[in-house]
């Protein structure tokens, strides 16, 4: 079965996404690249677009792209408390047509929140799968504890596993793949190099070898999601080539 390829529309930047009319104008672009779907964020959405997310949602379906929903929220607050505008996050994606709704995890401290978290899963189709991101909250540790809670009590999450944001928090990928990857659903791509004191997200083909081999230690079948820039005079041509070089990475690395 051919591997399922997800454009982020914040691979273009969010000065071309504005110039060109919003993620809405990117859709043919994706489709012309051949993707299968694409990752919507919610940062990119003005108050007004938000209101008018099942339009988003038909146009999506009319360039016959597959959708999912990023939202910039935390599951977990500062206090360990679930995120309280989660099911209103499940309502949007649903609205949208996602299939699957993407956050970070942010403050894990008790497993008896989880029991609510299962009762807003259980009123919502939409999947849930908990990103790690370039916090101290997306460390492997704790992202690990979240795993074996979720799986002692059957719930049902999945992960993200972004590839170069390991870098920002101090952790090895290679590591984080092998104790994740049986709960990971979706993966973010994306290299990183050093930039000044941090990172900077750069295409795995311009980067180290490591990061296209990396994703052979996570599940074959997880839809790669493109997370690195987008960039150059033809959106349609530079999209093509990585949606290729990303359906086909099996054979590169």
């Amino acid at each position: 079965m051919q591997r399922k390829i997800i454009v982020v529309t914040a691979a273009y930047g969010h000065t071309r996404i504005e110039a060109l009319g919003g993620q809405i104008a990117l859709l043919p672009i994706i489709a012309e690249a051949g993707a299968d779907g694409v990752e919507i964020r919610r940062e990119l959405l003005s108050e007004e677009a938000l209101t008018h997310l099942a339009s988003l949602a038909f146009a999506i379906d009319l360039h016959n792209l597959q959708v999912c929903y990023s939202a910039p929220e935390a599951l977990f607050e500062a206090d360990g408390a679930l995120n309280p505008r989660l099911p209103a996050l499940l309502a949007e994606a649903q609205t949208l047509k996602a299939q699957w709704l993407k956050v970070s995890l942010g403050h894990f401290h008790h497993h008896a929140t989880l029991e609510t978290l299962r009762d807003w899963l259980a009123t919502s189709p939409v999947p849930l799968v908990v990103e790690n991101d370039q916090t101290a909250c997306g460390k492997l540790a704790p992202m690990l504890r979240f795993k074996a809670a979720c799986h002692t009590l059957a719930l049902p999450v999945s992960l993200t596993f972004d590839t170069g944001n390991w870098l920002w928090v101090g952790e090895t990928p290679e590591n984080a793949a092998r104790q994740l990857a049986p709960a990971v659903s979706y993966i973010h791509v994306k290299a990183a190099v050093t930039h000044g004191d941090s990172f900077r997200a750069v295409p795995p083909d311009t980067a180290d070898a490591r990061w296209l081999a990396l994703l052979n230690n996570l599940p074959a079948d997880a839809p790669r999601g493109i997370e690195f820039p987008l960039e150059g005079e033809d959106l349609t041509a530079v999209t093509r080539h990585y949606v290729n070089l990303l359906r086909e990475e099996s054979h590169h690395a």
